[in-house]
Protein backbone atom coordinates (compact mmCIF):
# COMPACT_ATOMS: atom_id res chain seq x y z
CA UNK A 1 0.00 0.00 0.00
CA UNK A 2 1.64 3.38 -1.19
CA UNK A 3 1.94 5.95 1.62
CA UNK A 4 1.80 9.89 0.77
CA UNK A 5 4.57 11.27 2.29
CA UNK A 6 4.50 15.43 2.80
CA UNK A 7 7.22 17.56 3.69
CA UNK A 8 7.34 20.87 5.50
CA UNK A 9 8.19 22.72 2.53
CA UNK A 10 5.34 20.65 -0.30
CA UNK A 11 3.06 22.03 2.61
CA UNK A 12 4.63 25.59 2.74
CA UNK A 13 4.32 25.56 -0.81
CA UNK A 14 0.53 24.00 -1.17
CA UNK A 15 -0.32 27.01 1.61
CA UNK A 16 0.92 29.58 -0.56
CA UNK A 17 -0.70 28.38 -3.74
CA UNK A 18 -4.02 28.08 -2.07
CA UNK A 19 -3.27 31.71 -0.47
CA UNK A 20 -2.97 33.41 -3.87
CA UNK A 21 -5.74 31.46 -5.68
CA UNK A 22 -8.39 32.70 -2.95
CA UNK A 23 -6.83 36.04 -2.77
CA UNK A 24 -7.12 36.59 -6.11
CA UNK A 25 -11.32 35.07 -6.47
CA UNK A 26 -12.10 37.50 -3.75
CA UNK A 27 -10.85 40.27 -5.63
CA UNK A 28 -12.31 39.32 -8.85
CA UNK A 29 -15.48 38.92 -6.67
CA UNK A 30 -15.39 42.63 -5.08
CA UNK A 31 -14.65 44.14 -8.48
CA UNK A 32 -17.81 42.78 -10.24
CA UNK A 33 -19.74 45.13 -9.07
CA UNK A 34 -17.35 47.81 -10.66
CA UNK A 35 -19.78 50.42 -13.10
CA UNK A 36 -17.96 51.99 -16.51
CA UNK A 37 -18.38 55.23 -16.29
CA UNK A 38 -17.47 56.53 -19.67
CA UNK A 39 -18.31 54.00 -22.47
CA UNK A 40 -17.81 56.12 -26.03
CA UNK A 41 -19.22 52.61 -27.67
CA UNK A 42 -22.52 53.63 -26.23
CA UNK A 43 -23.78 56.40 -29.20
CA UNK A 44 -27.20 56.42 -27.66
CA UNK A 45 -25.91 58.49 -24.36
CA UNK A 46 -25.92 62.47 -24.84
CA UNK A 47 -22.72 63.46 -22.36
CA UNK A 48 -23.59 66.84 -20.75
CA UNK A 49 -20.96 69.61 -20.55
CA UNK A 50 -21.31 72.05 -17.40
CA UNK A 51 -20.15 76.22 -18.53
CA UNK A 52 -20.45 79.34 -16.32
CA UNK A 53 -20.29 82.83 -16.98
CA UNK A 54 -17.38 84.72 -14.95
CA UNK A 55 -16.40 87.87 -14.04
CA UNK A 56 -12.86 89.51 -13.18
CA UNK A 57 -12.86 92.89 -11.72
CA UNK A 58 -10.15 95.12 -10.67
CA UNK A 59 -9.15 98.73 -10.16
CA UNK A 60 -6.46 100.49 -11.71
CA UNK A 61 -3.49 102.85 -9.87
CA UNK A 62 -5.90 105.93 -10.98
CA UNK A 63 -9.20 104.43 -9.46
CA UNK A 64 -10.65 103.74 -12.58
CA UNK A 65 -12.90 100.14 -12.47
CA UNK A 66 -12.05 97.50 -15.37
CA UNK A 67 -14.26 94.07 -15.86
CA UNK A 68 -13.41 90.98 -18.16
CA UNK A 69 -15.82 88.65 -18.63
CA UNK A 70 -15.47 84.92 -19.20
CA UNK A 71 -16.86 81.23 -20.23
CA UNK A 72 -15.62 79.07 -18.01
CA UNK A 73 -14.16 76.32 -19.05
CA UNK A 74 -12.97 78.40 -21.83
CA UNK A 75 -11.84 75.68 -23.42
CA UNK A 76 -13.83 72.23 -24.25
CA UNK A 77 -12.89 69.23 -26.16
CA UNK A 78 -15.61 67.13 -28.29
CA UNK A 79 -15.41 64.37 -30.86
CA UNK A 80 -16.41 64.38 -34.12
CA UNK A 81 -21.18 63.36 -34.24
CA UNK A 82 -20.68 63.11 -30.27
CA UNK A 83 -23.81 63.99 -29.15
CA UNK A 84 -23.67 66.58 -26.32
CA UNK A 85 -25.00 68.99 -24.43
CA UNK A 86 -23.59 72.14 -23.40
CA UNK A 87 -25.71 73.44 -19.94
CA UNK A 88 -24.43 77.50 -19.54
CA UNK A 89 -25.79 78.83 -16.20
CA UNK A 90 -25.61 82.42 -15.97
CA UNK A 91 -23.71 84.17 -13.34
CA UNK A 92 -22.39 87.16 -13.44
CA UNK A 93 -23.66 89.43 -16.18
CA UNK A 94 -27.60 90.23 -16.82
CA UNK A 95 -27.52 88.72 -20.38
CA UNK A 96 -25.07 87.17 -22.90
CA UNK A 97 -26.46 86.79 -26.26
CA UNK A 98 -24.16 84.46 -28.21
CA UNK A 99 -23.19 82.56 -31.35
CA UNK A 100 -20.84 79.73 -32.39
CA UNK A 101 -19.22 80.78 -35.39
CA UNK A 102 -19.52 78.68 -38.03
CA UNK A 103 -23.38 77.12 -36.95
CA UNK A 104 -26.41 78.45 -36.86
CA UNK A 105 -26.49 78.57 -33.03
CA UNK A 106 -27.27 81.61 -31.33
CA UNK A 107 -29.26 82.21 -28.12
CA UNK A 108 -28.96 84.18 -24.87
CA UNK A 109 -27.57 83.21 -21.12
CA UNK A 110 -29.43 85.19 -18.98
CA UNK A 111 -28.11 85.80 -14.89
CA UNK A 112 -29.71 82.74 -12.77
CA UNK A 113 -30.71 80.64 -15.57
CA UNK A 114 -29.11 77.68 -17.51
CA UNK A 115 -29.27 77.52 -21.02
CA UNK A 116 -28.84 74.03 -23.13
CA UNK A 117 -27.60 73.84 -26.06
CA UNK A 118 -27.71 70.85 -28.16
CA UNK A 119 -24.64 70.12 -30.18
CA UNK A 120 -23.16 67.90 -32.34
CA UNK A 121 -20.42 68.64 -35.06
CA UNK A 122 -20.23 66.68 -38.08
CA UNK A 123 -16.90 68.62 -39.20
CA UNK A 124 -13.71 68.55 -37.25
CA UNK A 125 -12.33 72.11 -36.48
CA UNK A 126 -12.10 74.84 -33.94
CA UNK A 127 -15.51 76.53 -33.31
CA UNK A 128 -15.63 80.02 -31.09
CA UNK A 129 -18.95 80.73 -28.94
CA UNK A 130 -18.25 84.35 -28.43
CA UNK A 131 -20.86 86.76 -26.24
CA UNK A 132 -22.03 89.81 -28.23
CA UNK A 133 -21.75 91.67 -25.91
CA UNK A 134 -18.56 91.47 -24.75
CA UNK A 135 -16.67 90.28 -28.04
CA UNK A 136 -13.22 91.87 -27.53
CA UNK A 137 -11.39 94.11 -24.54
CA UNK A 138 -12.97 97.50 -25.41
CA UNK A 139 -16.38 95.66 -24.08
CA UNK A 140 -14.98 93.50 -21.28
CA UNK A 141 -14.07 90.97 -23.17
CA UNK A 142 -13.17 88.67 -24.93
CA UNK A 143 -15.44 86.60 -23.97
CA UNK A 144 -14.88 84.09 -26.07
CA UNK A 145 -15.00 79.65 -25.31
CA UNK A 146 -13.54 77.32 -27.69
CA UNK A 147 -15.16 73.98 -28.86
CA UNK A 148 -12.21 71.59 -30.26
CA UNK A 149 -13.83 68.98 -32.19
CA UNK A 150 -11.41 66.00 -33.36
Amino acid sequence: MPFLVLKKRSLIAFFIIFMVIASASVWFYTQSNSLTVFNQADNETVREIHMVTGEFKSKLPDGKEIEAYRWDPGTIFLEKDEKVNLKILGVNGDEHPYIIEGTDFKGIVKKGEETVIPLQFDKEGVYRLVCLTHPDKENSGPMIAYIIVD
